[in-house]
């Protein structure tokens, strides 16, 4: 069984009420994710976030590929993130 974390779990309930429902799959790749990477629950969300905004839907090798990245290039906080991401072009 995956389990993702409580703030993870929050962000995507939060999501669903905004009507992007996530699948099982979607939530494996998040918590194979985060285990992965050794991500903090900040950092997920954000990746999370960046992916629906890039693919317009989760897409989750390239949740995978961005939170590498992100954690890579020390990147902590959603304002890095978004600095990091449309310096790179992959977010507007």
């Amino acid at each position: 069984m995956l389990i993702i974390g409580k703030k993870v779990d929050e962000y995507l309930q939060f999501l669903a009420q905004k009507g992007f429902q996530l699948g099982e799959d979607a939530i494996g790749f998040i918590a194979f994710g985060q285990s992965y990477t050794d991500s903090s629950e900040d950092l997920v969300i954000v990746a999370i976030e960046l992916t629906l905004k890039a693919q317009k839907e989760f897409d989750g090798s390239f949740f995978i590929s961005l939170l590498e990245m992100l954690k890579e290039n020390n990147i902590l906080t959603r304002t890095e993130a978004l600095q990091f991401t449309k310096m790179k072009k992959i977010i507007q």
